[in-house]
């Protein structure tokens, strides 16, 4: 990788075909070697930087292009380490190959395709008049990870950084949620709190040659199933009721009925069904959800083990709180595992609307019949060590995606791709916006 191409900012896609042969799977991450390539290209445009390191070789890296004055900072930030790829790609997954008009590799779309869009955009602006306000890109190292030496070390340890700033740009939003033949772009304003919940599930031990039934395999089994099939309440939150009245507001009024019955708990479950794919998508908006992810047990064939662990991984809307999770797993478990939380967040409740609104215009503006939405981010993402300090993250890496093109289906799996075009798009966008600054909130 080398600094020599002449108006890299002209092509975002070449940028993020160089973020994506970087292997920084995580873990271990390893995010300097991108670190030290985007920080060449940032000096070559004669940008500021600075590095803040938790773990050798784990750098965070801050660059800030100063504005008139006339505006707050806007910060733009992302994450440069990905999960591991796996198996069953079409492409070698850090080979960045484009084909079938799409960008191929890990982190296409989570998220080294929004960093190349600010990547460019930034390095553009950088080039003309200065914007409104100073504009700063900050990109993490460790966010797959929950950000210990990445955002949450930065905002812990080095707060002073994002002193001024009110509005931030990260993951996700901006992509087509497609609803009764329009297309729809969620654009992030709040995200659910991560909880990791372990279950113990205990019988008696024995000798793997003597017949053991009802022991902690079986019990864990049954807990498994349960848990498969459990559905928690539904909750209306604020940000998901006022995307259920901007969906209505933008639908025939057939269907616009049909959509508001979603904001009665009651009504929830039977019209997702009927939405199809689009209905997966939106179900954890509406619910507390939990997956098993990890199980161990035993440690020799001939042995039957007395216990069993099994990893949760559980998401709670904002306002509630882990042991609000706890509570609606219970029916689940029938008194055969023993829950406790490893580690959980209660998701921010708090939502400033103030970049909303230009946001959504920016987007409109440049795709023919698209209407912006809020949206609560099914996950977590860095946006909330940025929310401890009063930084309102908006999930914003504007995607023009084609129906045939999946998104949540390939984030995280096989297959990761995002078109040549959708890159562009996003781009273009994103350096509008920063020619408007934080003077465009209202």
């Amino acid at each position: 990788m080398t600094v020599s191409d002449g108006g890299i900012e002209r092509h975002p896609v070449l940028l993020l075909q160089r973020l994506i042969r970087v292997d920084t799977s995580n873990p271990p991450g390893r995010e300097a070697e991108c670190v030290d390539d985007v920080e060449a290209l940032l000096q070559a445009a004669d940008v500021q930087t600075e590095r803040y390191e938790n773990e050798p070789g784990r750098p965070n890296l801050v660059a800030r292009l100063p504005g008139r004055g006339e505006a707050p900072a806007l910060l733009f930030y992302g994450h440069l380490d990905v999960v591991p790829a796996g198996d069953g790609w079409t492409y070698p997954p850090f080979e960045g190959r484009i084909a079938d008009g799409c960008v191929w590799g890990r982190g296409a779309l989570d998220m080294k395709g929004g960093v190349a869009m600010m990547l460019a955009a930034f390095l553009r602006a950088a080039r003309e008049s200065p914007p409104p306000g100073d504009v700063m890109l900050a990109l993490f190292a460790d966010e797959e990870s929950g950000g210990t030496h990445g955002a949450k070390y930065v905002v812990d340890r080095h707060p002073e950084v994002f002193r001024g700033v009110r509005y931030a740009i990260g993951e996700f939003g901006g992509f087509p949620l497609r609803i009764r033949g329009r297309a729809f772009y969620p654009i992030q304003v709040a995200e659910k709190g991560p909880v990791t919940i372990e279950l113990v599930v205990r019988g008696p031990a024995g000798h793997g040659a003597r017949p053991t039934r009802g022991g902690a395999m079986a019990k864990a089994g049954d807990v498994l199933r349960r848990l498969d099939g459990l559905r928690t309440p539904i909750h209306i939150t604020d940000v998901t009721r006022r995307m259920v009245v901007a969906l209505a507001d933008h639908l025939s009024r057939a269907d616009a009925l049909f959509v508001r019955r979603l904001l009665h708990p009651a009504s929830v479950d039977w019209l997702l069904a009927r939405l199809g794919p689009t209905g997966r998508d939106l179900e954890p908006l509406f619910r507390n959800t939990v997956n098993a992810t990890l199980i161990r047990g035993g440690d020799r064939p001939n042995v039957v083990p007395s216990e069993i662990h099994i990893g949760l991984d559980g998401r709670v809307l904002p306002g509630f709180s882990p042991d609000d999770l706890l509570a609606e797993i219970e029916p689940a478990l029938r008194g055969d595992a023993e829950a406790r939380v490893v580690k959980g967040e209660t998701a921010r409740t708090g939502v400033d609307f103030g970049l909303f609104g230009l946001l959504a215009r920016l987007l409109e503006s440049r795709e023919s019949g698209a209407v912006a939405i809020p949206y609560i981010l099914p996950g977590s993402s860095d946006g909330r060590h940025l929310a401890r300090l009063g930084i309102q993250t908006y999930g914003y890496t504007p995607m023009n995606l084609p129906s045939d093109v999946p998104f949540f289906e390939t984030i995280h799996a096989a297959d990761e791709r995002i078109p040549v075009a959708a890159v562009g798009f996003g781009t273009e966008i994103l350096h509008a916006l920063i020619r408007v600054g934080a003077a465009g909130a209202t």
